[in-house]
Formats: structure tokens, C-alpha cells, sequence
């Protein structure tokens, strides 16, 4: 607890200022401006680590600490995670009872597109996760829902992420509910939560890379990239959502429902963060 405060007022004195700007626009639908945000953001973390290459950040901590990076490479040189690639690509096409299949959801046959994932889709009216779409897909052909936080649609999603390696984030907001939804994402993003009082931003944009325990969280420019992934904590794969409620129960708050209108809205602000930066799912972390 007292390596947690001690985190916490040493960060917030040292850079609230810096993560003002890392919010750069505003509050409300009338003045927030997502590619200003987006810029600022990516210009935060440029000047903070000037070393460090835009383009790398889809690494993670990995991008920040090289004694982590070395640990890291050498498991990724046997990727945890490449039997659940294989599963994924099983159950990805295995047909459905009515003889359909995943691909006959996703545009380009669910090949290569997890980059367009969280998309605003207008008839709904709301944000579209790519496992949310996965069990919108089983559901519209007569088969039961998967579990949101891991095993099959973690490996379902896996597959489809690494069809689409190298190819570029490009979420779009392309009008106001859009907007808002992103705008909704954003706020919960900076909010404070939890007994510990703290909110994404303070782990993963003023406090990224700053030991906590024996942790160094890692910044937010990049963290969508990888996932799904394989957690050494978690022993398996787990979707970015799965993640998301741990950490609030990490700041001793009470987790939003997984694939709930809030965390899909976070997912929504947090992809948009890092467009221009490339898939490089599923990953392997601590």
C-alpha cells in the first residue's frame, strides 16, 4: 500500500500536468476532438521517451524497459500462445449446425480486419467489439453465446488477429453517437475510481513504466495491439476486456460487466489512441 501511494503522489505531482495535455481536447460533445487527443497523446510519450520509436509502442513495456524486452523475446521465441492460434483457426472454421461458418459474418471472410475492430455500427447504435461481433455471429446462426473473458473466443479472436499482423489500427468515428460513445470511453478512462482512487490514466499514462510493486505498467499508446493474450499470471489467453476488469479490481473497485456498454465505449477511445500504430496479436505478457 505505501509503494502504491508513494507511486501515486510522486507521479501525479511530477507529470499531472503533462497528462492534461496527453487529454488534449475537451469534455463535451461540442469540444472534444479525437485526433487531437490522439496527437497529443502520441506527442506526451514522444517527449517523455524520446528513445523510444512510435512504431514500437505496439510492444508494450517492452518498448520502454530493455531488461523486460529481453525476457520477453526470449518467450516469444516459443510463443505460449501458438497452440491457441491453432485452436482459434479450428473453431474459426468449424461450421455452425445450420451449416454456416464465421467467416460468412466478417467481411473478407474474417481474414484481416481486426483492425477495423471496435467499429461504431450505425443499425445497432452502438460500439462493436470484435468478440462481441464473434458471438453476434454465433448467436444469428442458431448457436449459444461464448464466455467473453477467454477460452474459445479468446482463441477465435486470437486466430483472427493474426491474419491480421502488420496491417494499420484504423477505428473511425464517423459521426456525433459515434462521438459520443468515444467521448463516454475517454471520460472513464481519466476517471478515478476504486479505494486506491486511480484511473487508467494513472497506471498507464503517468504512470507508465514506474514501478509498482514489482510491476512496470506499460503506456497506453499500443496496449489494444497485442491482444488477445497469453498472461503468465493467467496461465492461458484472455481478451483485452478480461483485462479490464482486472485492473479495476486491482484499484479495489467494483469491475464494469465485460463487454458492457462502458468497457466497449474504453475500448472504443483506447483503439482510436492507437491508430496508425499495427496489429501485432495475440502477445505473450507477465
Amino acid at each position: 500500500m505505501k509503494i502504491i501511494k508513494s507511486m501515486l503522489v510522486g507521479a501525479s505531482l511530477a507529470l499531472v500536468a503533462s497528462v492534461s495535455h496527453a487529454a488534449s481536447s475537451g469534455n463535451t460533445l461540442a469540444t472534444v476532438d479525437p485526433e487531437a487527443d490522439r496527437l497529443a497523446l502520441q506527442s506526451y510519450f514522444q517527449k517523455r521517451f524520446p528513445k523510444v520509436a512510435v512504431s514500437d509502442y505496439v510492444n508494450g513495456i517492452y518498448a520502454l524497459d530493455a531488461p523486460s524486452r529481453e525476457q520477453w523475446q526470449e518467450i516469444e521465441e516459443f510463443p505460449p500462445y501458438e497452440f491457441d492460434i491453432e485452436e482459434g483457426e479450428e473453431l474459426f472454421n468449424t461450421a455452425f449446425a445450420n451449416g454456416k461458418s464465421y467467416a460468412d459474418c466478417f467481411a473478407n471472410g474474417g481474414e484481416g480486419i481486426r483492425q477495423n475492430f471496435p467499429r461504431w455500427d450505425e443499425a445497432q447504435g452502438q460500439v462493436v467489439t470484435l468478440e462481441l461481433a464473434i458471438n453476434q455471429c454465433r448467436e444469428s446462426n442458431g448457436e449459444k453465446a461464448l464466455g467473453w473473458k477467454k477460452g474459445k473466443i479468446a482463441k477465435i479472436s486470437a486466430y483472427m488477429a493474426s491474419t491480421s499482423r502488420d496491417n494499420v489500427f484504423d477505428v473511425q468515428i464517423p459521426n456525433d453517437a459515434a462521438k459520443a460513445a468515444y467521448l463516454d470511453g475517454k471520460q472513464s478512462f481519466y476517471a478515478r475510481r476504486g479505494q486506491l482512487n486511480m484511473s487508467c490514466a494513472s497506471c498507464h499514462v503517468a504512470g507508465a513504466n514506474i514501478l509498482i510493486r514489482a510491476d512496470l505498467p506499460g503506456p497506453t499508446l499500443g496496449h489494444v495491439t497485442h491482444f488477445p493474450v497469453f498472461r503468465s499470471k493467467w496461465g492461458e489467453l484472455g481478451t483485452l476486456q478480461r483485462r479490464y476488469g482486472g485492473c479495476q479490481k486491482n484499484v479495489r473497485g467494483t469491475p464494469q460487466k465485460t463487454q458492457g456498454e462502458k468497457f466497449r465505449n474504453l475500448e472504443f477511445f483506447q483503439t482510436y489512441m492507437s491508430n496508425g500504430l499495427v496489429v501485432n496479436g495475440p502477445g505473450a505478457r507477465k
